[in-house]
């Protein structure tokens, strides 16, 4: 990877969005910019001295529990971009990293702030991690905020009821190096979960997502929608349930 590392504890990767990662109308996809975050954050940690290899060591992993981005303006299909990324250190249980996508006059493309927390991969339990503890040093700590706050919990509004779209079953192309579900995956369920006519003709203005429960080969997710009209555009609730516990919950704004 062409990785540029900043004085101030920023990482930056140039990147050229290839036609696979764009929709109809030729925009980056919500998936796709996820796909790109979380292998830059692997990338970063590395460096740092916590990434994917050295948890291996001690069965344990990160995994992405929240996550949300603001699409201010995205990229097309061969725009060259850059896409930063920084750590700010722990926070209550989890370890904050943000991003931001720019282009190449420096104007943030696409904005998200993410929130990890650290696995046992033998008993699937959290655990707390010296990474939280080796990482609170202002060497390695960049103190900016893509966004004003850390992502939010999300859950599905009381007193309304969520209308069932469909089920997916957990398959082979859904799972990552951890074993199991990629958390790009579950964004591409929550957008599946849009009318193709909504999706593919508005802009997405905002997406937050909770990672709730981990989800494996051969399970299956029910997925529900609630839709809002806001007055100022159109917001979705998805709600993935496995086992009548909640794998994960989205929200998507237009």
């Amino acid at each position: 990877m062409d990785i540029e590392v900043t004085g101030n504890n920023r990482y930056i990767q140039k990147v050229t969005i290839p036609c696979y990662d764009t929709d109809a109308a030729f925009f980056l996809k919500p998936a796709s910019f996820m796909d790109l975050c979380q292998e830059l954050a692997y990338w970063a940690a590395a460096k740092l001295g916590f990434g994917y290899d050295d948890l291996q060591q001690e069965d344990t992993a990160w995994v992405l529990s929240r996550m949300h981005f603001r699409y201010v303006n995205p990229p097309k299909w061969r725009d060259t971009a850059y896409l930063h990324t920084w750590h700010k250190g722990a926070d209550g249980p989890f370890f904050l990293r943000d991003y931001e996508l720019k282009d190449q006059t420096g104007n943030v493309l696409v904005a998200a702030t993410s929130s990890w927390l650290v696995i046992d991969l033998k008993s699937r339990s959290l655990v707390r991690h010296s990474a939280f503890d080796d990482l609170s040093g202002e060497d390695t700590i960049c103190r900016d905020n893509a966004l004003p706050v850390s992502a939010k919990k999300v859950v599905m509004p009381k007193g309304m009821e969520p209308e069932f779209v469909g089920s997916h079953k957990i398959a082979y192309s859904d799972i990552d190096i951890i074993g199991h579900t990629n958390n790009a995956r579950y964004v591409l369920w929550a957008m599946d979960a849009i009318d193709y006519e909504i999706a593919a003709s508005r802009r997405i203005k905002d997406l937050q997502i909770n990672f709730n429960k981990e989800t494996l080969p051969g399970e299956k997710v029910d997925i529900y929608r609630i839709e809002t009209d806001t007055g100022n555009g159109i917001v979705y609730k998805v709600e993935g349930i496995v086992d009548g516990k909640s794998a994960f919950c989205a929200e998507i704004g237009y």
